[in-house]
């Protein structure tokens, strides 16, 4: 019974945690709540990072022919084939991501230690940040934008990417606070969802790199709970990032505004 019980926590954990990565209200922030009214003992960065490569692998699912184009263009345009505008262009998309994924990788080793004494176990203050993502949201309820892949430039590139190093902090949503920035800069929402997520790629696939041993050490141990939470965060991601694509095509951000306004003042009276 024991076991079993393991499996369910480890499934659901995967589940919930796959389900609110993609959609504007902070899996991380959300995590501290689940872990604090259950009293979940915590799982631990290792396991943060396999139920992200889940999300990761639901991102390049839903992206694919986008990345697919991206890489082919990317590499014709390396070996000389500089004449083709589509190639030009999509070369520039590549090294912008590059670029919008440096602000968050420095900062995030730079700070990982302070973020974590300082949010990483406080019920409240996440619910004073998913307030502030709850604002943010609002803000941009409807803007539709005006600027495509074509219009970016490398300073709102950086300041997007602020925006994603800005998120490291729980309850400060990945996906909203970079999708704000650039609905804030003019681009137009297919386009903003588009660069978010793609830029949520390099940052993801970084942090497993560097996680592999870690995660094949204790990967040993608990080896089917940990396949049955990364099946469930992939399962969950793929249908929370397709249905928040369709949620944002109709202009209904202000529903995830409302969310945040209401848990996370819930969760700072009550935790």
């Amino acid at each position: 019974m024991e076991k079993l019980f393991e499996l369910i926590k480890y499934l659901f954990l995967g589940v919930f945690q796959g389900f609110t990565e993609p959609i504007p209200i902070s899996s991380s922030g959300h995590l501290v709540i689940v872990q604090e009214l259950f009293k979940m003992d915590e799982q631990g960065l290792t396991f943060e990072v396999l139920v992200n490569f889940g999300s990761l692998i639901a991102v390049l699912m839903v992206y694919r022919k986008d990345l697919i184009r991206l890489i082919k263009n990317g590499l014709a345009f390396l070996v000389g084939n500089t004449r083709n505008e589509d190639k030009k262009n999509d070369s520039r998309f590549i090294i912008y991501l590059i670029i919008g994924t440096i602000p968050a990788a420095i900062l995030g080793i730079l700070l990982e230690d302070w973020i974590g004494n300082t949010f990483g176990d406080k019920a409240k203050m996440v619910g004073i940040t998913l307030i502030i993502t709850g604002v943010a949201l609002w803000i941009i309820r409807n803007l539709k934008g005006i600027k495509g892949d074509h219009d970016i430039t490398w300073i709102g590139v950086i300041i997007v990417g602020l925006a994603q190093a800005v998120a490291l902090i729980p309850g400060i949503s990945r996906s909203g606070a970079t999708i704000v920035a650039a609905m804030l800069l003019g681009w137009k929402q297919e386009t903003a969802l588009r660069f978010s997520f793609l830029l949520f790629i390099p940052v993801s696939l970084g942090t497993v790199v560097l996680s592999v041993g870690d995660l094949m050490a204790q990967g040993e141990a608990k080896l089917i709970p940990y396949i049955l939470a990364f099946l469930g965060s992939i399962i969950a991601s793929y249908y929370a990032l397709r249905w928040f694509m369709n949620i944002m095509a109709k202009g209904n951000l202000k529903y995830f505004s409302f969310y945040c306004f209401i848990v996370g003042a819930l969760v700072f009276i009550f935790m």
